[in-house]
This record gives C-alpha cells, structure tokens and sequence, in this order.
C-alpha cells in the first residue's frame, strides 16, 4: 500500500502541495482529480521521488522512501503523450525495461508479444514510433510500463490528449489492464470521466489541498461542497428553501444545498414544478430545452418526445433523482 502522509511540495514561496494525506490500497486504482494548477502532478512527482518533500513522508509497504531514488522506488511512470524512444521499435521499446530486469533473447520476445497482445497490439512489434496513432502510442507506452512490473503505476494525464471518442475506448481497456494484471496505480488527471471510468477511488484537489476522497461512486453521488460540485459538473447548485423542496418532492433527506446535472429535469405532462422555455438544442444526447423552472432558475431538462415545445411556452418538469446530489 502507498502511503502519503501529511505531504507539502513547495516551489519557493509557493506551496504546491498542502499536507496531503492519502492512501492507495493494494491493488486498486486511485485518481487525483483536480483543475490545472491545483498541485496534482507536483504531488504525482513527489510519490515519484522527482520533487523532494518540503514536509511529510511517502511510504510504500511501510517503508519509507524518503532516502530510497526515483530508479530504486519500483514504479512506473506513463505520461500523457507516451514519450517513446524514437530510435527503438515497438518492440524495442517494451523490451528495454525487460533488459533492465536481466530478461533477453527468447524470453524477451515471447514477453514483448505477450505484452503488445494484451494491450492490443499484437504483431506491431516491427512498427516505429512515427507510424502510431496516438492510441496506439499510448497502448505501447502502458506496455512499456507493465515490462517494469511496477510496484505501482504512476499516470499522468494518460489520455488527455487524445480525442473524446478515443479516450473513451482506451480508458475501458486501461482499466481492463489494470485489473487483469493486478497493478496498483495513482492517477492525476483534470478528466471527470476519466477519473469515473478507471478508478476504484477518487481523490479532488483544489489549489494544493485535498478537499475530498472516496470510492469513486460516492464522491460524485455526495461531493463535500459547492466548488466540488461544480467541479464535477454540477450545473446547479441549490440552496436552503428551494433545495428543500427538491428533497421533500423526491423524498430525499432535506439538507441545506443540493446539486443538479445538466440532465437533471426532464419534462413531464404531470410533473411537479412548472417552467418556461428558454431555448432548445440537439445534440448526440437528444434534445434539450433550457426551462426557467419557477422557484429554482435555469435549468437543463430532457426532451423524451423527440420534439422541443416552442420557446416562450410554458411546461412541467420533474426532477430525476440519479442527475441530483445532497452537498456536505
């Protein structure tokens, strides 16, 4: 198990990293979710060795790494734009970290396939670098990595320069790596989905502080506060009488504030709250309509029929319990 205790990273004056404390158990997969700048990536370095610790401990199996560098920790290290050896092959890029374990000849190559088949990528040994798809890049990256049979894998921003529809496909089969191999990993990413699709816990940073950590379920079906929420895409934040209401029509347990999705509304002939249209769009979701919803204000509300009532026209809506959260 990886252990960060009470860790501060600090770049002169500024401190990055503002005692975090954080856990990853065996065999699970952690995300660090946070916008850019809020201190992730420097907390990714330090569990590295990369950035030394102004305050705090890392510690992996107990023992402390604080005298242990960066080559001797037994982690791995995947970047968000791969970084391959341009000069190696794909083979010849799995196989260097097989070198580094005293493993050549036969056993490498039958290692190599092994490797580029389970990422998906079998019989692109021969292939340079250049002639990869960014997809493809990346699965030769995470094959590169898994050769080390890390302690721990590091991710940073794995996927974030890949398009949506890609990202989608390889984080499925990331996190199937993942659990097939029974490799622990910590991932820094400013991906929501990202985050949901590949980790079993979730960890939000804002500006060098942990704000909240969780199984990954129950971060987004309970975020800590309003800026959590937003964060998280939330559209809407309710508060005190109006959120009240909401509770007391879905029979939820009333609390202060609570937090809609922009899919939170849907309309409903016999739906409790009444609105008027504001606009309509179409998109890959379906229909939306923008409803000013009285006592509550602007919101999202799914079109179900296929066909958006004019704008200026008065409707019910009804709230959908799995797009809404209780805050705190």
């Amino acid at each position: 198990m990886l252990a960060i205790e009470h860790v501060s990273v600090r770049f002169g004056a500024t401190r990055a990293v503002d005692d975090v404390t954080l856990t990853v158990p065996t065999g699970t997969v952690t995300a660090v979710l946070g916008p850019s700048g809020c201190g992730k990536s420097s907390l990714l370095r330090a569990v590295a060795g990369l950035e030394p610790l102004a305050a705090g401990s890392v510690s992996f199996d107990g023992a402390d790494l604080a005298q242990v560098p960066t080559h001797r920790r037994g982690f791995a290290m995947m970047f968000q734009d791969g970084q391959l050896f341009g000069h190696l092959d794909v083979g010849g890029n799995v196989a260097y970290a097989l070198a580094r374990r005293g493993i050549r000849g036969l056993s490498a190559r039958e290692e190599v396939a092994r490797l580029l088949t389970l990422v998906g990528l079998a019989g692109y040994a021969a292939r340079r670098p250049a002639t990869l798809s960014g997809g493809e890049a990346q699965r030769v990256a995470l094959a590169r990595a898994l050769a080390a049979t890390p302690r721990l894998l590091l991710l940073d921003e794995p996927l974030s320069a890949l398009d949506r529809s890609l990202r989608e496909r390889l984080a499925a089969d990331l996190r199937r790596v993942l659990v097939e191999t029974q490799t622990p990993a910590l991932l820094v990413t400013h991906d929501h989905d990202e985050a949901f699709a590949l980790a079993d816990r979730t960890a939000v940073m804002r500006a060098g502080q942990l704000v909240q950590e969780g199984p990954t379920s129950q971060v987004w079906a309970h975020p800590r506060d309003a800026a959590t929420a937003e964060f998280l895409g939330y559209d809407t934040v309710l508060h005190g009488p109006t959120a009240r209401e909401v509770c007391r029509v879905l029979a939820m347990v009333p609390v202060p504030q609570i937090a809609l999705r922009a899919d939170a509304m849907v309309l409903d002939p016999e739906g409790v709250f009444t609105g008027v249209v504001r606009g309509s769009r179409a998109g890959g979701d379906g229909i939306r309509v923008v409803v000013q919803v009285d006592g509550i204000g602007e919101s999202s509300a799914r079109v179900d029929s296929g066909v958006a009532p004019p704008e200026g026209s008065t409707v019910r809506v009804s709230p959908r319990p799995a797009a809404i959260a209780p805050i705190g």
